[in-house]
Order: C-alpha cells, then sequence, then structure tokens
C-alpha cells in the first residue's frame, strides 16, 4: 500500500530530484534526530564520485554520524525515496538506526523488503523498524520518468 510523502519523504524525495538534475540514479535520503531535525541529507553521488558505494542512504548516515560524532545514530530515522539495497541495509543496520522510512519497492535490487532482506538474517544485529510505501507513488514517478528519459 502506498502511503502520501510525510515532510521528510519530501525532503528526500528533493535530493532524488537533484540527483536526477547531476544524471544520477534519483535516490535520496534524510536523517532525522530524536528531536524532529533533518541532519543530514544526500542523494546518489555515485557517478559524480566514481564510488559505487556513494548512494543517498550511505552519504546521508555518515553525514549523519559526523554531525553527531559518534558511529551510532540510535534513536535517529532514515527517510529514503527507494528501497535501500543490501549494501545501505547492512549500513543502517551498523548505524543503529531506529526507523525506517523508504517510498518505492525495489523488487529487483532492494534489500529490506525483497532480495537479500538484510534485517530477517541472524547475523544482523540491528533492525530497524520498517515502514514501506511513503511517498511511493512520487518516487516510482521519479525513477520510472528518469530510466524513460535514458532509453
Amino acid at each position: 500500500m502506498a502511503f502520501p510523502p510525510s515532510p521528510f519523504m519530501a525532503a528526500a524525495l528533493a535530493e532524488a530530484t537533484a540527483a536526477a538534475a547531476r544524471g544520477e540514479v534519483p535516490v535520496g535520503a534524510v536523517v532525522v534526530d530524536p528531536a524532529g531535525r533533518i541532519v543530514a541529507a544526500a542523494g546518489n553521488r555515485t557517478r559524480e564520485l566514481n564510488d559505487p558505494t556513494a548512494h543517498a542512504e550511505i552519504l546521508a548516515v555518515r553525514a549523519a554520524c559526523a554531525a553527531a560524532g559518534s558511529e551510532r545514530l540510535t534513536g535517529h530515522d532514515l527517510h529514503v525515496s527507494l528501497e535501500p539495497c543490501a549494501m545501505c541495509a547492512a549500513a543502517i543496520s551498523l548505524a543503529r538506526i531506529g526507523r525506517l522510512y523508504y517510498g518505492a519497492a525495489d523488487p529487483k535490487g532492494g534489500g529490506v523488503d525483497h532480495g537479500a532482506r538484510v534485517f530477517a538474517q541472524v547475523t544482523c544485529h540491528h533492525a530497524p523498524e520498517v515502514f514501506g510505501g511513503i511517498g511511493a507513488t512520487a518516487a516510482a514517478a521519479l525513477l520510472t520518468g528518469f530510466f524513460a528519459g535514458r532509453r
């Protein structure tokens, strides 16, 4: 089921739109602290940085950890426009993110509710609460439009 975007998902979608304008796959993420403030925001930069790990989630988590002065983001929320891949899901777990909100599902490359299902593995030390489908329609439209323009 798809739910309308929250203000935080709207911020993640704005980051995704900016990523698309840079020629990147349009995925955006924001980290929200326990007080409800956005402490980090990022869009994909894999092509710009020539770095396959420069996914929006990784960049946002890195920036939030730097701002917090800690490798742990206990009590923080992550809002991302697309279901995180297995690499990003592992980083979310390692950072101890409290809640994950994502927009569009990714049956092909997702690692949360599809594919590797990282948080369901016995080797996963921390699993956040997961809420999918937030702003899914807008996120999916952004991705579909981006890839249609590439074909």
